[in-house]
């Protein structure tokens, strides 16, 4: 079974309903909404990403023979599910949040419009796709905030729950505007920049260090970036020290030291002065080890000679926030708009687009939640990005995600580039939504 594709990896809930909803003849047009509901101090905004994934999965999904089989065998269904299931395909329609756009609490990421069985039957994975991408893309745009113009790398593949996670952790982070990751896949598959040198088992392989950077540099003359915190952090940097000369006569400079425990910020300095006494200027120093947002805005106020992070466990886990309170939730069926009014867990009625307003430097002012139908003023976030099942266009590309989310990340208000901050950024309702609610 190829987990990436079936319709069987969602929850028992959502085949119990679709098979009620055909007995009964509930196949009249539906439609639902993802957003996430507020995150606190530390997550004032979000970075809207999975959705191409999303489309892809929706444009082949059905069942196969074996899925088939196992609904037939499970005792869970009544007969005749199964057959009914083998000619479903996804026909709705997606709008959606191009992905890297920067959004708030309470929008719309994405919308799903189908008859009734197949909106519900996509609910988890979708919520699966996008939440997570979402989660990870949010994570890494701190760090890039925090790091500034410094390099940023994607080390976490190794502490990522699972294959899947740790494949589209390296995409939401290069989304959000990393560097590179050392994740090999992800370079093949979306072309993300790969990178990564050695582990402290290279240079404990060895009887010296010196022995271990030299075959290092010889084996890869133009990607000599040398661990040097293995035994003693300063030893290492000598090492280096006295190594580079030998190394410039075959023509290979060393680009970088990196430097993966310790006092980061003492290390980086005194290693700054072995490596210029040695002439070594242009030889970068990177960091790593446990590092997030909060660890790099420290040890950039810190002014520490540090030009790059390898961040890993931390981001591609997001260790402080484990997961967003997202939610796909029915806003119309039949024509008729709906609302779930729980306690607390009160959501917007009504088909809606998100407005967003500049202000006079740029940055982003405020954003209105409208029905389709308002001519509300301000620009128009929602795209429709699939009709009928099919694509509207070309798939959008990582690159041009990329691209999106780093001038959104720009145009923030400097109060929600803070790592923690109570300032809350303005979503307001339209009069029509509004009058939608209360009714």
């Amino acid at each position: 079974m190829d987990l990436e594709r079936t319709p069987l990896l969602t929850d028992l809930y959502e085949l119990t309903m679709l098979q009620t909803y055909l007995e009964h003849g509930m196949t009249e047009r539906a439609v639902f909404e993802f957003f996430v509901r507020p995150a606190g101090p530390r997550r004032p905004f979000f970075v809207a990403a999975g959705v191409e994934h999303t489309l892809d999965w929706l444009s082949g999904m059905h069942f196969e023979e074996p899925e088939l089989q196992w609904i037939r065998d499970s005792g869970l269904f009544r007969d005749g599910f199964a057959e009914e299931l083998a000619s479903l395909r996804f026909t709705g329609d997606v709008t959606a949040l191009p992905e890297g756009t920067v959004c708030f609490p309470g929008e719309p990421i994405v919308r799903v419009s189908a008859p009734l069985p197949e909106a519900q039957l996509v609910e988890s994975r979708l919520m699966n796709i996008v939440h997570f991408q979402t989660l990870i893309a949010t994570k890494a745009a701190r760090c890039r905030i925090a790091a500034d113009d410094r390099r940023v790398v994607d080390f976490g593949l190794r502490r990522a729950h699972g294959a899947e996670a740790g494949l589209w952790a390296a995409r939401a982070c290069y989304m959000a505007g990393f560097d590179a990751t050392a994740t090999v896949a992800a370079g093949m598959r979306y072309g993300v920049p790969v990178t990564g040198t050695m582990a402290h088992s290279f240079i404990l392989s060895h009887d010296s260090e010196t022995e271990a950077f030299e075959r290092f540099a010889h084996s890869h003359p133009n990607n000599v970036v040398l661990l040097i915190d293995t035994y003693d952090v300063d030893t290492g940097a000598r090492q280096v020290a006295k190594l580079a000369p030998r190394l410039r006569e075959a023509g290979i400079a060393v680009r970088a030291v990196r430097i993966d425990s310790g006092d980061l910020a003492s290390h980086a300095r005194s290693v700054r002065t072995i490596l210029d006494d040695a002439g070594l200027q242009e030889t970068g120093i990177l960091v790593s080890g446990g590092l997030d947002e909060d660890s790099i805005a420290a040890l950039v106020a810190s002014g520490a000679p540090i030009d790059g992070f390898g961040v890993g466990s931390k981001v591609d886990t997001s260790a402080d926030i484990a997961f967003l309170d997202s939610a796909y939730k029915l806003h119309e069926y039949a024509g008729r708009p709906r609302n779930k009014r729980s306690e607390g867990k009160q959501d917007l009625p009504g088909i809606k687009q998100v407005f967003r307003h500049f202000d006079v430097d740029g940055r982003m002012a405020g954003d209105i939640i409208g029905l389709t139908e308002e001519a509300a003023a301000g620009q128009p976030l929602l795209e429709t990005v699939m009709r009928d099942g099919r694509r509207t266009g070309p798939a959008g590309t990582l690159d041009g995600a990329r691209a999106r989310c780093g001038e959104q990340l720009g145009q923030l208000p400097a109060s929600l580039r803070a790592l923690s901050t109570e300032s809350g950024y303005p979503v307001t309702l339209s009069p029509g939504l509004n009058r939608l609610r209360s009714e």
